[in-house]
């Protein structure tokens, strides 16, 4: 068990990681997932508060087993390596806003930082406004954190509590075996299907499940997240992270170039994106600032929430809710662009993580 941990936790094994996600990604939109979408967990986290009737729009509803698998494999790695620690109570209801704003910031974006990844290693252009936006996001949390910005510290809590989140997705997972999808049905028991769109397609269940479990064992050892890598390397000049962000970009690129012909460069006729540069840009500017404060990535954070981290349950429930205020209200973007009420949602996300920023550095005395 050492010598696996040790290896993972190494620069080769982050690379290793990173190469892991990126084939697994577009071998899953080979197999069926959307385009450039192979493992997007901002969109599937959206599908999923779709399929359970938290929102209408019916192209985007479906109980993403990847989801599940990251979840419960990052659970059962850190149950056999030992790394399985309860905690949470730091500012639970700072991260569930945090949670709603990076969700509401990726919506009108349309993608989390592993798929702005997965769009470039596509071909898609649009997503270099993504990454731009990112950098920018991260980048402002760094100046936050040079401030001494600070949540509150987690404390130890009963094991039944860091197993709550866990087990609330092995119950979606039982939901979903219940009443699994059917060709020509758009509701099944208590679950909602696409039958077009993004949400309708969907690579074989069992096979995502499991590609999600082994991503979730992997990511667990790896610590690997997109957001960290950003933030080690402005804040320290750390490479490692992002190595293995790298590695992911390349594989995927690879797979799409050379192995699935799946490469198709240009900006135009992207699939499920938007060619409006500034809100690519923007949306991505307040995702990347929210997953800076929150202190992880939106993969990073379920992963955690798999190994008992309270804290970081909440902002994944916050990011459910965050989908569901989305496309209740007209915030999300589509291939037609971005939303009616979507930009001044992102401004308004900016200024409630500035605040929650300013509201928390060392230098502020007593916080509010």
């Amino acid at each position: 068990m050492k010598s696996f941990r040790n290896v993972l936790a190494t620069t080769p094994g982050i690379i290793a990681a990173g190469v892991v996600i990126g084939v697994a990604a577009v071998v899953l939109q080979h197999l069926g997932n959307p385009g450039n979408m192979g493992i997007c967990i901002a969109c599937f986290e959206r599908d999923v508060a779709g399929g359970l009737g938290l929102h209408r729009a019916e192209i985007v509803q479906y109980l993403r087993p990847e989801i599940f698998g990251l979840c419960l494999g990052a659970l059962l790695s850190s149950l056999f390596f030992r790394e399985f620690r309860p905690r949470g109570g730091s500012s639970p209801i700072i991260r569930f806003a945090l949670g709603m704003s990076a969700m509401i910031g990726a919506l009108v974006f349309l993608g989390c930082p592993w798929r702005v990844i997965l769009r470039l290693a596509g071909g898609d252009g649009n997503a270099l406004f993504g990454v731009a936006g990112l950098i920018v996001g991260v980048g402002v949390g760094t100046l936050f954190f040079r401030k001494g910005f600070a949540l509150g510290r987690s404390h130890g809590q009963s094991r039944m509590t860091g197993l709550m989140f866990p087990l609330f997705m092995a119950g979606l997972l039982v939901l979903s075996l219940i009443f699994p999808f059917a060709p020509g049905q758009a509701r099944n028991g208590v679950l909602w299907y696409s039958l077009k769109g993004p949400g309708a397609a969907h690579a074989p269940f069992l096979v995502s499940l499991v590609v999600g479990a082994v991503i979730g064992v992997i990511g667990q050892r790896s610590r690997f997240c997109t957001m960290g890598a950003f933030r080690d390397m402005i804040l320290f000049r750390h490479w490692h992270l992002f190595l293995g962000v790298l590695a992911m970009l390349v594989a995927a690129f690879l797979m799409n170039k050379g192995v699935l012909q799946q490469f198709h460069p240009g900006f135009a006729n992207q699939p499920v994106a938007h060619t409006d540069g500034l809100w690519n840009f923007g949306g991505m500017v307040v995702a990347g600032l929210a997953f800076a404060l929150a202190g992880g990535c939106p993969g990073r954070q379920l992963l955690m929430a798999g190994e008992g981290d309270a804290d970081a349950a909440v902002f994944v429930l916050g990011m459910l809710a965050g989908a569901a205020l989305s496309h209740n209200f007209g915030l999300a973007s589509s291939t037609a662009g971005v939303g009616a009420y979507g930009p001044i949602a992102v401004i308004s996300c900016f200024i409630l993580c500035l605040i929650i920023g300013f509201a928390h550095c060392a230098w502020r005395g007593d916080r509010v």
